[in-house]
């Protein structure tokens, strides 16, 4: 496998002062066009081998059934492949670190697909009531589509300014492992995209999604980095502990896919 470089899957972005100042005043920030147009295809092919691999069937994803919008989620990818050069290449890292302020790492990429079909609730959260991060400003998400995105199919929403406070938050209406907080459904701006375009936002933003009612699944891959300095707390222990020294989790690429 030859590896893509970094400007044949990421095209060369750089912000302006008002753009960091614009995600750090309204917790996320448009990035239309991070994808090079060339790459979406690959990399979509890529998702679906993933999925495949891990058990996830592209007809299983096509068919509607009551539990169709779930999100389909795996870390998995091939070391030398697209998803390896937007994940951890120099271009990508680029754009995280200018948004938190140093130098990004690596902390959780996984794939963000939900079938087609319909049904299930909107679940609206902040990724820092999960795992704990400190200061969370210091992650960061870069959300990409790899195929156009509406409220139709399910599509980001995000709550503008929601980063400056925790919200309570409590196990989802049904049951499953999300952590909702409540918001005014006014307040949630629906981030429409084209196959390529990314969104970053930070892990106190309240985000979530709706089901997808179209007949194809909504494909796109999820990025999340962090600052060197910044600490995850370990709820077993109850320590603070460097990302850096220890992660939380091992997301290197890898020589096979599978589970």
């Amino acid at each position: 496998m030859i590896t893509p470089t970094d400007t044949e899957v990421v095209q060369p972005l750089s912000l302006t002062d008002s753009e960091v100042e614009f995600y750090k005043r309204e917790g996320y920030l448009c990035l239309p066009g991070l994808v090079a147009s060339g790459a979406v295809e690959q990399l979509r092919a890529e998702v679906f081998q993933v999925l495949e691999a891990n058990g996830v069937s592209r007809a299983g994803l096509d068919q509607a059934t009551e539990t169709a919008d779930k999100l389909r989620q795996c870390p998995q990818y091939l070391a030398g492949s697209a998803l390896d050069t937007l994940i951890n290449g120099e271009a990508t890292l680029a754009v995280a670190a200018r948004l938190i302020g140093g130098p990004a790492h690596r902390y959780l990429p996984f794939t963000a697909v939900k079938a087609g079909g319909g049904g299930g609730t909107m679940h609206f959260h902040q990724d820092n009531n999960y795992t704990r991060h400190d200061p969370a400003l210091g992650s960061i998400n870069l959300w990409v589509a790899l195929g156009d995105m509406t409220p139709d199919n399910g599509c980001l929403q995000i709550v503008p300014r929601s980063h400056h406070d925790q919200l309570e938050s409590r196990t989802s209406d049904d049951g499953d492992t999300h952590r909702q907080v409540e918001v005014d459904p006014l307040e949630c701006l629906p981030i429409r995209m084209r196959a390529g375009d990314a969104v970053a936002f930070s892990r106190w933003t309240v985000h979530g999604s709706g089901p997808n009612v179209t007949s194809e699944p909504r494909v796109a891959y999820a990025l999340q980095y962090h600052r060197d300095d910044v600490r995850w707390l370990d709820t077993e222990s109850g320590d603070w502990r460097l990302l850096v020294d220890t992660p939380r989790m091992a997301t290197p690429p890898v020589a096979r896919l599978g589970a």
